[in-house]
C-alpha cells in the first residue's frame, strides 16, 4: 500500500503497530485505535509483556468494544514480549512508536520487502491539509510554547486541536480534527524523522533552540539537529518559520530556510522580520512594519527562557492574525505547563516545584537561573546518563544550590565524578526512591527555601518515564503535612 497525500483506504489493509506505549493517549494505542475504526487488521506488537501492559490492553479493549461495529470488524492481533519478522514482511503498513529506534533491524526488514513505514504523526500529515498544522520543536521549551500558542489561536479558533509529543497523539482527537480547525504539534526529533520519509513539513513552523541531547541516540549534535530540521526541510514560499536568534544553531539555520522566516529574540534586531524585547515590551515586526504587543511583565512565568518561548508563540499568534488585546488576556492567564517549573504547594514557608521534563543539564541550568535569587534551593537532581556535558550546570549547582540529592544512576555517578570532593558535605545524598529524595530534601529545606525536581537526566531504570517521575513527586508533596 503506498501513502498518498489524502485520506487513506485503510480498510481490510494488514497493518503492523510497532510499539504499544504506556501513556494513555500516546502514538501506540492512538494509532490502533484509529486503525480498527478504519477497519484495518491490525497486529500490534512491543517487547513489553501483556502484564507490563496491562493498563493499555485494558483501556484499549474497552476503546474496541465501543465502537461501531459496522465500522471496524477486524479484532486485533497481540505479539507481545518479542517481535515476529513474518509482521514486518507480509504487511502493508508498519506504524511503529517514535520511541522505537529508526535503526532497528525488523523496521530494516519492512523497508528491504518495500513496505511504508510511518508513525502517528507522518500518518496525520498524510491524512489533514498542511496549511492547518503549526509545529513546534527544539531541545527545550517545546511543550510549553506549543501550549501557550493553542491558547492563543483558541481565542479566535475553537476547533483547534494540540498533540504530539506532549503524550497526545493528534490520531486520538480526530473527530475534533474533522471539525476543522488549526492543528499544533510538539514535535520531538523522533517524531520529525517520520517526516522526511514523506517530505512534508508544517505550514507554520517554530523552531525554539538546539542544545545538546539525545546523544546516546544520535552521533552528535550535528545528527541531532539534522533531524530537527526536518520542520522546516519541505516548507514552500508560502509557508512560515519562526527560529530563534538567540541560539548559536538555530540563527546558523536561518540561512537554509526556503519559506518566509521569522526570528524571536530577547534583544532588539533590525530590519528583519520577528519578535523580540525592547525597553520590556514585546515588539513584532513584519514587512518593516513594527507594532507594540503588550508588555513581558504580562507573562506570569519565571525565567527568560519562558520569555523566549513566550516570544515564539506570540511571533506565531501574530502571523495568525491574532489581536494583541487578546495575546495580552492570554499571556495574563497563562500558568504554565505541568511537570515544567511547576509550582505545586508551599508547606511551613517552603516552596516545591515540579520541573520532570528538565531532562538535560541546560534545562535544569535554566531552572535554577529562574528560582535561584540567592543559595536558597535543595535540588532533587540525577538518573540516567544522556551522554551530556555536566560542567555548565554543576557551576551554577554550586552556587545556587544548599541541598542536593542525587536519584540513583548511570547518570549521577558523572554527576559525582565532576563534583570530586565537594560532594563531602552534610547537605548531600545519594538516594533510591522518590520517596527517600523527597524525606532528605525536605530535611535540608528551611522556611524560604525552595525544594526543586530538575533531574538533568533522563528517567530510564528507577520510574517509566519522565512523567512517572514528576507523578510520584507530586503524589508525595501532595500527602506532605
Amino acid at each position: 500500500m503506498s501513502i498518498r497525500n489524502k485520506m487513506i483506504d485503510l480498510k481490510n489493509k494488514k497493518v503492523t503497530v510497532m510499539g504499544l506505549g504506556l501513556f494513555e493517549e500516546g502514538s501506540g494505542i492512538s494509532a490502533t485505535k484509529f486503525l480498527v475504526e478504519a477497519g484495518a487488521k491490525v497486529t500490534v506488537t512491543d517487547l513489553k509483556s501483556a502484564a507490563q501492559l496491562a493498563e493499555q490492553l485494558k483501556r484499549l479493549d474497552k476503546s474496541i468494544k465501543g465502537m461501531d461495529s459496522r465500522r471496524r470488524g477486524n479484532d486485533v492481533k497481540f505479539v507481545l514480549g518479542r517481535h515476529n519478522e513474518s509482521d514486518f514482511k507480509s504487511a502493508d503498513l508498519i506504524v511503529r512508536n517514535p520511541g522505537v529506534p529508526k535503526a532497528s533491524k525488523f523496521l530494516a526488514l519492512a523497508r528491504k520487502n518495500k513496505i511504508p513505514v510511518v508513525t502517528d504523526i507522518s500518518l496525520f500529515f498524510e491524512l489533514i491539509e498542511r496549511k492547518r498544522i503549526i509545529g513546534v520543536t527544539g531541545t527545550r521549551g517545546k511543550s510549553t510554547t506549543t501550549t501557550l500558542l493553542y491558547d492563543f489561536i483558541k481565542t479566535i479558533d475553537k476547533q483547534t486541536v494540540i498533540g504530539g509529543n506532549i503524550t497526545k497523539s493528534p490520531l486520538a482527537q480526530m473527530p475534533q480534527v474533522k471539525k476543522g480547525g488549526m492543528v499544533i504539534l510538539e514535535l520531538s526529533s523522533w517524531l520529525l524523522e517520520s517526516l522526511a520519509d514523506i517530505k512534508k513539513s508544517p505550514h507554520i513552523a517554530i523552531f525554539t533552540n538546539i542544545y545538546p541531547d539525545h546523544l546516546n541516540t544520535y552521533t552528535g549534535i550535528e545528527d541531532y539537529a539534522e533531524a530537527k530540521k526536518n520542520i522546516f526541510k519541505f516548507q514552500t514560499l508560502q509557508d512560515y518559520v519562526i527560529l530563534n536568534r538567540d541560539n548559536a544553531y538555530t540563527k546558523k539555520m536561518g540561512s537554509e530556510v526556503v519559506a518566509q522566516r521569522y526570528w524571536f529574540s530577547l534583544k532588539p534586531f533590525k530590519e528583519e522580520n520577528g519578535c523580540f524585547l525592547r525597553g520590556g515590551q514585546i515588539v513584532f515586526r513584519s514587512n518593516g512594519l513594527e507594532q507594540k504587543v503588550c508588555s513581558i511583565k504580562e507573562l506570569q512565568l519565571p525565567g527568560e527562557h519562558n520569555q523566549a518561548n513566550a516570544l515564539a508563540a506570540v511571533c506565531a499568534a501574530m502571523i495568525f492574525g491574532i489581536k494583541p488585546v487578546l495575546i495580552k488576556k492570554v499571556l495574563r492567564q497563562f500558568k504554565g505547563v505541568p511537570n515544567r517549573l511547576e509550582l505545586l504547594r508551599e508547606i511551613n514557608g517552603v516552596k516545591y516545584y515540579n520541573d520532570t521534563t528538565s531532562t538535560t543539564p541546560e534545562a535544569t541550568f535554566a531552572a535554577l537561573q529562574a528560582l535561584g535569587k540567592k543559595k536558597n534551593i535543595v535540588l532533587i537532581a540525577g538518573g540516567s546518563d544522556k551522554g551530556l556535558d555536566f560542567k555548565q550546570v554543576v557551576k551554577e549547582i554550586k552556587s545556587k544550590v544548599k541541598g542536593l540529592v542525587l536519584l540513583n544512576g548511570t547518570g549521577t555517578e558523572r554527576l559525582e565524578k565532576e563534583f570530586g570532593n565537594q560532594l563531602r558535605q552534610s547537605n548531600y545524598a545519594k538516594v533510591d526512591s522518590m520517596a527517600d529524595a523527597v524525606g532528605v530534601a525536605k530535611s535540608f529545606a528551611k522556611r524560604r527555601d525552595i525544594i526543586l525536581l530538575s533531574p538533568a537526566c533522563a528517567s530510564f531504570g528507577m520510574f517509566i518515564n519522565e512523567f512517572d517521575r514528576g507523578d510520584q513527586f507530586r503524589q508525595l508533596v501532595k500527602d506532605l503535612k
